[in-house]
């Protein structure tokens, strides 16, 4: 019998979508695959890094959010464990589950799992230390996710964010960036940037319409310094799906980056805390297998 290892995250989102794991574990045995679970806790990253490196394992799911998934894609990489992973997202925005159109039922994502089409993406690597699937991000609102009460989180999803968001308007502090890619070099004083690797990010479609997750390139976002009527009218295009073309925004295309500027700027990483300025990127070609349509 084949073996998988479903590492799921118990704080992720709506709690109440965990309660699938009968249908999950009897779709996947029926299939002749044996299923073990991993509940996500504090310290347990070597022990989950032993089972993801045993023997004999056919793939590997998450079920959770953008930083559940991380933590697993992070350990996958980095030991060279070369198995499709596939993706049950539960947390709140979802942001790379989005940009492959995944399903958001239980049940069809066991579908996708089991069809077994895979496909290969792309991720960023930050410091040549940390990767990551959608993005990477500095600046006004970027510490909502990590900061956002989980019992507000799970009672309002990604609406929760908007509403944090908008209440630190008013504390808005510009800053000044360098940007040095292969190509150029550009200095900006800005409110925010992000890296992209698809369309989306913090639940917000399309922000990048060109965007690629299998072309190497990451989309890089920067939303210069103007007022709040302005910035209002960005955050308007984007809730619209109109795209985030606009006379205060710039955007890169590139496969590597420095960027420098206040050390006291803290990047979120897929939603989650990660280091401050400086910071050093590069995009990786089709990293990484997953599970998709």
């Amino acid at each position: 019998m084949d073996k998988a290892l479903l590492i799921y995250n118990p704080l992720s989102g709506n709690h109440k979508k965990f309660q699938g794991f009968d249908y999950i574990i009897e779709s996947f045995q029926k299939e002749g695959i044996l299923l073990q679970l991993c509940m996500i806790m504090n310290n347990c990253e070597r022990y989950i890094t032993d089972l993801i490196t045993q023997d004999g394992l056919k793939y590997i799911i998450s079920s959770g959010g953008d930083g559940t998934l991380n933590f697993v894609a992070n350990l996958m990489l980095k030991n060279n464990v070369n198995i499709p992973l596939g993706i049950i997202p539960t947390g709140t925005c979802n942001d790379f589950a989005s940009i492959l159109n995944l399903p958001t039922s239980l049940n069809e994502c066991v579908d996708v799992i089991l069809e077994g089409k895979t496909i290969e993406v792309d991720v960023g690597l930050a410091n040549e230390d940390i990767y990551f699937l959608s993005t990477c991000a500095g600046g006004i609102f970027v510490d909502v996710s990590f900061n956002t009460n989980n019992e507000l989180k799970k009672s309002f999803g990604a609406f929760a964010y908007y509403l944090k968001a908008i209440g630190e308007m008013a504390n808005m502090k510009p800053f000044k960036i360098s940007i040095q890619t292969d190509k150029e070099l550009l200095e900006e004083e800005i409110l925010l940037f992000f890296i992209l690797n698809g369309k989306q990010a913090g639940g917000f479609a399309n922000i990048v319409d060109s965007a690629d997750y299998t072309d190497g390139l990451m989309d890089i976002v920067l939303v210069k310094n103007c007022n709040h009527i302005d910035l209002a009218g960005i955050f308007f295009s984007v809730l619209s799906n109109s795209g985030i073309n606009n006379k205060n925004v710039i955007t890169l295309t590139t496969d590597r980056c420095t960027i420098e500027g206040p050390e006291d700027i803290v990047l979120s990483i897929d939603g989650e805390k990660g280091p401050c300025l400086p910071v050093s990127i590069r995009f990786v070609n089709k990293a990484l297998k997953v599970f998709a349509r």
